[in-house]
């Protein structure tokens, strides 16, 4: 009898030592999927607030204004335009070949 009692008594023990060791791994994956969430989160607002920006620094006023000032673009006029026609290459027709 005092062998089933300390059998069950290491039973007890080791369970209950399992059973701690789960909760404490639980709260540790719980505290870890919150932090994930918060950045996921981070990353979301930052993500919209860089869109924001991207729409705001491509406004077509800003692009002309760049143009004109840092690549020295101007209007185009037709005094200044050059017109590119494209004709085809004509065939001939190779000797004894298959075609």
């Amino acid at each position: 009898m005092m062998r089933l009692n300390l059998v069950l008594l290491l039973a007890v023990l080791s369970s209950a030592m399992y059973l701690v060791s789960v909760q404490y791994e639980s709260r540790r994956l719980f505290v870890e999927i919150e932090r994930a969430r918060n950045h996921a989160h981070r990353l979301s607002s930052e993500h919209d607030r860089l869109e924001v920006e991207k729409r705001g620094q491509a406004t077509p006023a800003r692009v002309e204004r760049l143009a004109k000032t840092q690549l020295q673009m101007r209007q185009t006029t037709p005094g200044i335009t050059n017109y590119v026609t494209y004709t085809e290459p004509q065939r001939t027709k190779s000797s004894g070949g298959a075609q």
